[in-house]
């Protein structure tokens, strides 16, 4: 937990491996996740480094992976997921897998392709099949319309439909008619046709293009294909119809081949004579039955070849990003002189130090080197990375913290007390028993249910962040119980545990005939001992001044609980100005304001107790009644303004303890004093000290004795100076060594404005405690006044049923409003009082984060990007 505090020791190192032990500790690195490795090479093209054809075989190996991953979830086939991590395989295992990748692919594009080859014949004579029926059933319907001698007319008529005359006047042409009107013999008209399938979307526009085209010289007859067909290309159902169009002579006929090749409407050849037909589709019969027995036998065989890449697809995939990773890594590294050693620069968390050195040590046995890796320490000035310990229950608390800024390098981290201060604060705007219950049980079934929740890897994004904060949520929960137990607050109605303190003491027909009556407390009433925990359950019988009183509470605790917060938040800022060396900051900046803090804003809370305590209606002395209470607002308005109150109050006196006036005074004074403080002595301090610095005389080179500790001990000197500089520039990010002093004035003028101002402003943005507790305590009053109090009215069997109805709605309000709603309301609000009011006040949040080489992190962000 001492990480958790503050960030670990960073130490930059160099790291000095054999060419032929490189990859495996790289490897063993990459399964610590430990190190964070630095690019030596940032001015080299990707494509010019030392492992780039490694890396691009690892590209191609992931491509043929990822087209096998795509075949085998189109047959909806399960892959094998054991959740193990195998280790990165040899450099030379990349050739055995990049073969058995190879032949797979292979096999497999060599199976689609005569599946498809097969589909697609198999397409084309069920469309054959099809029209030959169609076909045969368009020519059984053409009707002899009587004793012609016209030969050509009589067999034009068998192929015509008898009820489209208009189509067969246009066809015949003048001569025809001629011939027919004369009853003599004509000359011999042939007319052709061709029959095919298109589209049945295509058909209608298809129609149109052939009537215009030709004229309205060409019949065409048309039938649907009922059952869809597939697409060879892709797989998708489409459906067809069948079409025959007939027409005379050749340009017709070139004309309609044409339009059809536009619209892609497939041309079959369809004999004239009913006996060839049926011979045909005798024939296009058998080759369909032989060719569904071909099909059958190429799927199965390539759902054997699917299934067993199956099992092994999720393995070798974190086989070869591994393997990837390694090498991206290794072009980080530089190659000596000799080109026989890799160079490399890491930072390295100081306590894990030894453990690094193992894995090292393990990786080169593994490569069977006998030259063991050198791991040095490096001195730098560079600001290292910031790497907090997390475990599963502390990491969605430092997320919180990481999405406001990550910390500076050993500045104090805000999680820890993020996880006691964020949910109470939450709970004290969402304080009821009730609700807290449902969002504390939902939030203990995702963490009892951790494993198997996690196994499942859902990419729904809304369910991963519920999920990932599930602590936080079952925290927030308990925290709810517990303040709705304060308020005394279950689903707006109260619970009474330990008898209420106060009493009726009218009469049944005074009490049954008065809406309102008011109990005294000074008298009988009230029993002078409070509800043992929390409010007393009589506040909620009482409509009138329930919320008046519940207000007056609610409003001061929140500026209670907001000074506390805020004052800790300075206090905190301490530890990061001690741990830092950095004594001008706690004299020029924590003390100022320390003093501004507590001087106004914790003597009004201080103001709020001596109220509470001095000040009752059962007090025998007329002074300390309840009516002679002074306001704190206007008490400390007039405290601000220097403004006597008002003393011709009677009996009562606008003070609460003698002295306070001149206690006041002092208090505001001092306070106004802070703010000149604040401003100006850390400026005028910096630019004392350069001058001084300008005037110091330069150091002897030798003592007498012409030795160097002279120059030893000046060197001492000023390398502690350099070294505390940097660390107080990575703790707060205010180091004024290069700054004019200009700047320094204006940077310093602007925390002091922010300070003083935001001390007020924060103070009163606490009172959102007070407000959004007072909105979310009336939206439930309000759903169970308008909703659930209906059901519950109703008498015999239709209340049951009405009850029933109403308490499913009321169920599903309260969950969706009061719970997500408010409840999303209230998290949001608790998240800006800690990075605003409290995160302001000690937290730079300047650094960046350590991002060690991990497998782990790697193979998570991998499978997350191919998922989306």
């Amino acid at each position: 937990m001492g990480s958790l505090f503050r960030s670990e020791e960073m130490s930059l190192c160099q790291l000095f491996l054999q060419s032929e032990a490189a990859y495996a500790c790289v490897s063993e690195l990459g399964e610590l996740g430990l190190v964070q490795f630095r690019d030596l090479n940032p001015d080299v093209n990707a494509f010019q480094r030392k492992f780039v054809n490694e890396v691009r075989r690892c590209d191609e190996m992931e491509r043929k992976l990822r087209y096998l991953e795509k075949e085998i979830k189109k047959d909806g086939i399960p892959m094998l997921d054991t959740g193990e991590s195998p280790e990165a395989p040899q450099p030379r295992e990349m050739i055995d897998l990049e073969a058995t990748f190879e032949k797979l692919e292979n096999e497999l594009r060599e199976v689609n392709q005569n599946a498809e080859a097969l589909k697609r014949n198999y397409l084309e004579l069920t469309e054959l099949k099809h029209i030959l029926r169609k076909t045969q059933v368009f020519f059984d319907e053409a009707v002899y319309t009587g004793n012609v001698p016209n030969k050509t007319r009589n067999r034009y008529q068998q192929m015509a439909d008898s009820h489209r005359e208009e189509e067969q006047v246009n066809l015949l042409g003048e001569e025809g008619i001629r011939a027919g009107g004369a009853g003599a013999q004509g000359q011999n008209l042939k007319l052709g046709f061709v029959a095919g399938v298109i589209l049945r979307e295509r058909l209608p526009a298809f129609e149109r293009m052939l009537w215009r085209a030709c004229r309205g010289n060409v019949f065409l007859r048309q039938a649907m294909i009922e059952d869809p067909l597939e697409d060879p290309s892709n797989g998708d159902k489409v459906y067809k119809s069948v079409f025959i169009i007939f027409f005379q002579g050749d340009q017709l006929k070139t004309r309609v081949k044409k339009i059809c090749e536009g619209f892609r409407a497939t041309l079959y050849p369809c004999p004239e004579a009913p006996t060839d037909r049926r011979e045909m589709a005798m024939g296009v019969m058998t080759r369909i039955e032989d060719l569904h027995t071909v099909l059958g036998q190429t799927q199965d065989h390539r759902h054997r070849v699917l299934v067993a890449a199956a099992k092994n697809l999720k393995n070798w995939f974190v086989k070869v990003r591994k393997i990837k990773a390694i090498y991206h890594t290794l072009n980080l590294f530089n190659l000596d002189v000799t080109q026989k050693c890799l160079i490399a620069e890491c930072w390295v968390p100081l306590l894990d130090f030894e453990t690094i050195q193992i894995a090292l040590r393990r990786g080169t046995e593994r490569s069977g080197s006998s030259v063991p890796p050198i791991l040095n320490r490096m001195e730098t000035f560079e600001d290292p990375p910031t790497y907090n310990r997390t475990n599963k229950f502390t990491h969605a608390f430092q997320a919180l913290i990481n999405a406001y800024g990550v910390a500076s390098y050993r500045e104090m981290n805000p999680a820890p007390y993020t996880i006691i201060t964020f949910p109470f604060l939450f709970a004290v705007m969402f304080g009821d028993l009730g609700h807290g219950t449902i969002m504390a049980l939902f939030g203990l079934w995702m963490v009892l249910k951790e494993k198997p929740l996690a196994a499942k890897k859902s990419d729904n994004e809304i369910w991963n962040i519920f999920f990932g904060g599930r602590y936080i949520i079952f925290l927030m929960g308990v925290f709810s119980m517990y303040t709705g137990f304060v308020y005394n607050d279950i689903f707006s109605k109260s619970l009474n545990v330990f008898g209420s303190a106060w009493s009726t003491n009218y009469n049944t027909s005074t009490v049954m005939s008065n809406k309102a009556l008011q109990l005294d407390p000074k008298g009988m009433d009230y029993a002078q001992t409070p509800y043992p925990f929390g409010l007393d359950p009589v506040w909620q019988v009482a409509p009138l001044n329930k919320i008046i009183f519940q207000n007056a509470y609610k409003m001061k605790i929140s500026i209670i609980f907001g000074v506390i917060h805020m004052l800790f938040g300075v206090f905190v800022g301490l530890f990061n100005h001690r741990y830092f060396k950095n004594k001008m900051a706690i004299y020029c900046e924590f003390i100022p304001q320390v003093i501004f803090l507590v001087f106004l804003f914790f003597y009004m809370t201080l103001l709020m107790f001596i109220k509470w305590v001095k000040y009752s209606a059962s007090a025998t002395d007329v002074a300390y009644s309840e009516g002679c209470a002074p306001s704190i607002l206007i008490t400390f308005i007039n405290m601000v303004l220097f403004k006597a109150p008002d003393e011709n109050t009677g009996d009562c006196s606008p003070y609460m303890f003698a002295g306070q006036s001149g206690l006041q005074k002092f208090l505001v004074v001092v306070a106004l004093l802070c703010v000149p403080w604040m401003l100006l002595a850390k400026p005028i301090l910096i630019m004392r000290g350069r001058k001084e610095a300008a005037h110091q005389p330069i150091a002897p080179y030798s003592n007498e004795n012409g030795d160097a500790d002279g120059l030893n001990q000046h060197n001492n000197g000023a390398g502690t100076q350099a070294g505390q500089q940097p660390a107080q520039q990575q703790g707060g990010g205010h180091g004024h060594d290069n700054e004019e002093m200009s700047e320094i004035f204006i940077h310093q003028g602007i925390h002091t404005i922010e300070y003083v101002l935001g001390s007020v402003s924060h103070t009163a943005s606490y009172l959102r405690l007070w407000a959004l507790s007072l909105a979310h305590a009336q939206l439930a009053e309000v759903l169970w006044n308008m909703v659930l109090q209906n059901g519950l009215k109703q008498d015999g069997w239709i209340g049951g049923i009405a009850l029933w109805a109403v308490f499913a709605f009321w169920a599903v309000l309260t969950v969706g409003i009061l719970v997500l709603m408010e409840g999303l309301s209230a998290f949001l609000h608790t998240l800006r009082l800690h990075w605003v009011e409290f995160q302001s006040k000690f937290y730079a949040g300047l650094g960046y984060a350590f991002q060690p080489f991990s497998f782990e992190v790697i193979l998570e962000s991998s499978s997350s990007s191919s998922e989306d």
